[in-house]
């Protein structure tokens, strides 16, 4: 009995020398096909439309940020940016993804196409719009690149054409680019302005109704006049404890009807009677000057007081964030800089892109090689079928007459 191993040896041997013999008895077909296939290939490359790639390298220009003046704030702010909210997630450039949004338009697409005639450049006069579109976006090559910036290629049949058609859309690109620019601009100023507007309206209606309160209680600085009411009264009722100490003295010593009692006790009577005025607030002093505050609207003041005080002081501190807000907004809406910075302007090719002869060589070697020897071995198969089962040839011939028949 055979080993299995010499058997599948002899059976590997025996498949490469018969593929081997295949390769021999066909090998004029195989050169003369092959090479027919690879000077074809080169040809058609080296006599077919030149074309050629002109490349224009831009960059976004950089944009001051309307909170870098706010201190603690602009870091928060660009976190939570509007205009980085998609590309946050997707983990792209935005400014670079919005260029080429911008470059893919059909706004732009349009503009060129009818501006350079690319109908007749890709022999596309009666055909529909879709289709030069399609050709045009063949021969346009957009590429984010690792340093940030975004080449734009352009392919064309005339080396200058290319060349202005990669710089006219650099100038398309910061034209819109810069349009839109404004006009995101043009939103946030509205949209500050009013919050502004608002802030300084609610400013001034508290300083009227502060103005009011004034004139009405006729108080300055609450907590102040508190503060020498309160020393004030203080010291009154300090001179009234003095006198009634002295008034029971005198009245011990002397009697109540001497003479010094008795004016001790005018005295004493005269200090009461200032401290009730100061208290109702029936003081003349309080009617003229109004310094000091009477105690018995002294709680029901300092609470309206601070009330006011308090929202003004709010209002005060939003002025102090939205105003260089606003004023930035401003800024930006009437700056109309370029937006884009151009790293490389395009200039025309000295060699042509495509078609490169020596790829198409490659391909047309590669291909008619495949073909060729595909072609080879399905006839030696057919022979060998003949051959070894007629019935089968004869059954397989007769179907492909019949069908040809047909």
């Amino acid at each position: 009995m055979n080993n299995p191993e010499e058997v599948t040896k002899t059976y590997v041997g025996n498949t490469f020398v018969e593929f081997l013999v295949v390769i021999v008895k066909y090998r004029w077909f195989l050169i003369l096909f092959i090479s027919i296939t690879t000077i074809g290939a080169t040809a058609y490359a080296l006599l077919a439309p030149k074309w050629y790639k002109s490349t224009a390298s831009v960059f976004p220009a950089e944009k001051n940020d309307p909170l870098s003046m706010l201190t603690g704030l602009s870091g928060l702010a660009k976190g939570f940016s509007a205009s980085k909210g998609l590309a946050a997630l997707t983990g792209s450039s935005s400014e670079a993804d919005r260029f080429v949004a911008i470059l893919k338009s059909a706004t732009v697409t349009s503009d060129v196409i009818n501006r350079f005639e690319l109908k007749k450049e890709y022999d596309r006069v009666g055909d529909y719009f879709e289709k030069v579109v399609k050709d045009w976006e063949d021969n346009l090559e957009l590429e984010i690149q690792d340093e940030g910036n975004l080449t734009i290629s352009v392919l064309d049949k005339n080396p200058q054409k290319a060349a202005d058609i990669a710089n006219y859309l650099v100038a398309r690109l910061n034209t819109i680019n810069t349009q839109l620019s404004v006009t995101n601009a043009k939103a946030n100023r509205e949209f500050v302005e009013k919050r502004y507007l608002q802030n300084v309206e609610d400013i001034n209606k508290l300083e009227d109704g502060m103005r009011q309160f004034q004139e009405k209680y006729g108080v300055i600085a609450v907590p102040e006049q508190l503060e020498a009411t309160v020393k004030s009264m203080s010291a009154i009722y300090a001179e009234l404890y003095k006198k009634e100490v002295e008034l029971n003295v005198l009245k011990q010593t002397y009697g109540a009807e001497h003479p010094t009692t008795t004016t001790t006790q005018i005295e004493l009577n005269e200090l009461q009677k200032k401290i009730d005025q100061l208290n109702s607030g029936t003081d003349p002093s309080q009617k003229d000057v109004k310094l000091l505050i009477p105690f018995k609207q002294a709680p029901e003041l300092g609470n309206e007081y601070l009330k006011i005080y308090r929202n003004l002081e709010i209002q005060y501190k939003i002025l102090e964030f939205v105003q260089p807000l606003y004023e930035q907004a401003r800024v930006e809406e009437a700056r109309n800089t370029p937006s884009v910075i151009v790293l490389d302007k395009a200039g025309p090719a000295d060699r042509k892109a495509k078609p490169k002869g020596t790829l198409f060589a490659l391909i047309g070697f590669v291909v008619s090689l495949m073909v060729g020897l595909f072609l080879v071995f399905v006839k030696e198969l057919f022979e060998k079928i003949q051959v070894d089962a007629p019935d089968k040839y004869n059954y397989i011939t007769g179907w492909v007459y019949s069908k040809k028949s047909n």
